[in-house]
């Protein structure tokens, strides 16, 4: 095992001993919220812990079997016993390496899924329209809920923007890496000589914070403005100033909601956006520094970055910080993301388990 993962497991080994020694002092539960944070902590490194101790046992048993390898009698059995022994051991050192992958505090948290329309003029603002039909296709199979936070529709369908809220249990492990520029490539239906075009659009995806108290926001660095919502909605969204723009002004990131009838409502939401953009900026921030160091193979989160291109005509799509074609376009537009989720996802831990043993 590399003696990096090794070194590792022995801080956690001393590190659950403490634990166990706090948890059974008399005092402990006195500050229940320090205790609920230890038992915490001992939940989760205790089977790590468990693991590394079955895998020195296998070492031990591994030695033992080749020390009695050298009585001519016992080596048939020795042998058994060390080949035995060996592939047990690279089966718990696979599962430890799993065990120490850094845990993403975020990704059982709801998200906001945010398309714009970018080059491609309406064909760009209707591929938007099928993106956020196979996000909203993807989270009806996962037996999520979506809720549309604001949009702007374009005259020929689809979208120039759409901010929607996607609730559910795992939300941002699974669509995290979606964030960046998606390409395609397709004859438009307004093209009359059925010529291919190239449009693109670009997909932000960011955790919900769990409470606005994580980031202190001061009031005088936020701009308020009320006015009345336009489009579809009825008279009453129509007569009302119901709709609300939040702008922070350090960081000059605006936030529009008008799809609520009650103007409370829309500003809770735009509040918990423009809370949500500012945490993902910050993260962005970060992740820039440290893909200085060293580039993901999962990309920069950059989102101008070219991350996938749906080719129609060939009915392909291709991910290109994988190297990654699937041709089966029509199902995954119609949400059968999990494949290249799941692809994504393994590139991401293997990535992570470089990082681990170096």
């Amino acid at each position: 095992m590399n003696i990096n993962i090794t070194a590792r497991l022995e801080q956690l080994s001393v590190r659950l001993k403490e634990l166990n020694r706090l948890l059974s002092s008399e005092t402990i539960t006195a500050d229940l919220s320090n205790y609920r944070k230890l038992a915490r902590e001992c939940a989760e490194i205790g089977p790590v812990v468990e693991l590394y101790h079955a895998y020195q046992q296998s070492e031990r048993d591994v030695k033992t079997a080749q020390e009695m390898g050298v009585d001519l009698e016992m080596r048939e059995f020795a042998d058994a016993e060390i080949r035995d022994g060996k592939e047990k051991l690279s089966q718990i050192e696979v599962e430890l390496q799993k065990q120490l992958l850094p845990k993403d505090p975020n990704d059982e948290r709801n998200i906001f899924l945010e398309i714009r329309a970018g080059t491609g003029g309406d064909e760009s603002a209707l591929f938007s329209g099928d993106l956020f039909r196979m996000y909203a296709r993807f989270a009806e199979r996962q037996h999520w809920q979506i809720e549309i936070i604001s949009q702007s529709s374009s005259e020929v369908g689809g979208y120039k923007e759409i901010i929607a809220k996607i609730i559910g249990q795992g939300a941002y492990s699974k669509l995290k890496f979606e964030s960046g520029g998606h390409r395609v490539q397709r004859v438009p239906t307004t093209e009359t000589q059925g010529r291919i075009h190239t449009s693109a659009c670009t997909v932000a995806i960011m955790p919900e914070v769990s409470e606005i108290t994580d980031i202190i926001l001061n009031p005088a660095e936020l701009r308020i403005d009320t006015y009345r919502a336009s489009g579809a909605g009825g008279q009453h969204i129509n007569k009302t100033d119901s709709a609300v723009r939040i702008t922070h002004l350090p960081t000059n990131i605006v936030v529009e909601c008008q799809d609520g009838r009650s103007q409370h409502k829309n500003k809770a939401q735009a509040m918990s956006v423009l809370v949500a953009r500012i945490r993902d900026k910050q993260t962005r921030e970060q992740q820039t520094k440290q893909a200085a160091i060293r580039k993901s193979l999962i990309g920069s989160g950059d989102r101008s970055e070219r991350i996938r291109t749906y080719n129609f005509p060939q009915g392909r799509i291709t991910d290109h910080r994988i190297n990654l074609t699937l041709y089966k376009i029509d199902q995954i537009m119609d949400g059968d993301l999990s494949e290249l989720c799941a692809a994504l996802v393994s590139e991401h831990h293997a990535e992570q388990l470089a990082m681990l043993g170096e």
